[in-house]
């Protein structure tokens, strides 16, 4: 928790405001980012590399504020003597200079930090559960970010209105940090973005997607890479099997046979000509778009038939992700901020970086509470750690200990209460419209 961002308050450089926070994202791991992408700073500035890093994750943290704003706020800048403070067109130049690759390094390195210390022992059936989900974010409609970005084509010559940028994310998915992302273009497909995950993946885990991702050449590649990598997966209305073997009297638990398309085969020359999965058909159809069953890698006979059902409806939980960072986070804003293809790029790596930190805090906040992990407020988190963040830069260290004792007092108000059970079916909702609705409980 931020217990362990306050303390070693001697063990870094200046500033000295940035050195309360550094026990999760130490300034050797931004240090390590910046050299592997060879962007250290040589020179002496008044923002140096490091402190762009920093400036760039606050920008995720505090979308209601400008990015000026959170340079002051943070105290991120050095200064002389004189008290000499930079310019506002310097930030721009600085994160020029800086690229997004460092960012990029700087996620994954605490990424892979986190993730193993957070929720490696949390596992189903001996496996680790991963989620594996999509979502868009839109940029300003400039020429360089829609030739970039591409718009999403609704048809020949219509298409949205801001260029798009695609984006798939591999999370876990009972804390929900996020291990991995893959983004770009919006002119490539979800699934091709998945594919970019592959390589993440770890021995004894299980992935559940969504229905768009079906198909052989990611589900063969993503067990491939490792024996024990498992995934799950609803079945399309339009999927053809036939049906190798039955597990089950009633006939919803099955080993089938699916054919692989000339088109799969051809892009990926290792695939065979037909493939093998266990299909779990849920017993009836309780509304019109009801799921028909899952089709999965999981054979063994110690996967029962009503465990790989009830596992499954954990994914639902994953969608909520996206809304914490777009809602909560980003505060319903409709554009990203930056209006350069590597400005795009850093602010998105800044805002899964301070969503991560966000995350780890929920985490060790549910520990301590022994709750899980999606019963403490992200709300709460998110405003505590702004309200944090921005307290260290102007407090004295000598009174961290005292406040933090008070935060630990209070862990009970993260708490929500437990979910209760759908009162009712899913519905979509009526488009708003204009027009006269004629009551469908009126005859």
């Amino acid at each position: 928790m931020l217990s362990h961002w306050l303390i070693d308050v001697d063990a870094f450089a200046a500033p000295e405001s940035l050195s309360l926070f550094q026990r999760d994202l130490p300034l050797e791991w931004i240090q390590q980012a910046l050299d592997e992408t060879n962007k250290a700073s040589i020179r002496r500035r008044k923002l140096p590399a490091e402190l762009v890093v920093w400036l760039i994750v606050g920008i995720g943290l505090y979308r209601n504020r400008s990015i000026t704003d959170v340079l002051n706020k943070l105290d991120l800048q050095l200064s002389r003597s004189q008290g000499d403070s930079i310019a506002p067109s310097a930030i721009p130049q600085a994160r020029k200079r800086l690229t997004a690759q460092p960012l990029k390094a700087l996620f994954s390195l605490t990424a892979k930090y986190w993730t193993k210390a957070e929720d490696s022992g949390d596992t189903w059936k001996g496996l680790r559960l991963f989620s594996v989900d999509g979502t868009q974010f839109r940029s300003h409609d400039t020429p360089e970010l829609a030739s970039h970005f591409q718009y999403v084509k609704h048809g020949k010559i219509q298409h949205t209105e801001y260029p798009i940028v695609r984006l798939c994310a591999l999370c876990s998915l009972r804390s929900r940090l996020i291990h991995n992302v893959a983004f770009g273009p919006s002119n490539i497909g979800e699934e091709n973005y998945a594919k970019q995950l592959i390589s993440s993946i770890t021995p004894d885990s299980l992935t559940i997607f969504d229905r768009c991702y079906l198909g052989a050449e990611l589900m063969i590649n993503w067990q491939r890479q490792h024996d024990s990598s498992h995934w799950m997966t609803p079945i399309k209305s339009n999927t053809r099997y036939t049906v190798i073997k039955q597990l089950d009297e009633a006939g919803r638990d099955l080993i089938v046979e699916m054919d692989v398309s000339k088109y799969a085969r051809a892009k990926d020359p290792s695939l065979p000509e037909k493939w093998q999965a266990r299909l779990v058909l849920y017993p009836e159809k309780t509304q019109k778009n009801h799921i028909q069953g899952l089709l999965t890698s999981l054979v063994g006979e110690h996967y029962s038939y009503q465990a790989l059902l009830d596992v499954y409806f954990e994914r639902w939980e994953i969608e909520n992700s996206y809304g914490e960072i777009k809602h909560d986070m980003l505060e319903d804003e409709i554009l990203l901020r930056s209006q350069s293809v590597e400005g795009i790029e850093q602010e998105i790596w800044g805002i899964l970086i301070a969503y991560n930190l966000v995350r780890l805090e929920i985490s060790r906040i549910a520990a301590e509470a022994n709750v899980s992990p999606l019963r403490i407020s992200f709300m709460m988190a998110l405003r505590d750690i702004q309200d944090e963040l921005m307290w260290c830069a102007i407090a004295s260290p000598g009174s961290i200990p005292q406040k933090l004792r008070a935060m630990r007092k209070q862990v009970k108000r993260y708490i929500l209460p437990e979910r209760k059970k759908r009162p009712k079916q899913r519905a979509v909702r009526i488009n708003k419209t204009r027009y006269p609705v004629r009551s469908k409980h009126l005859k």
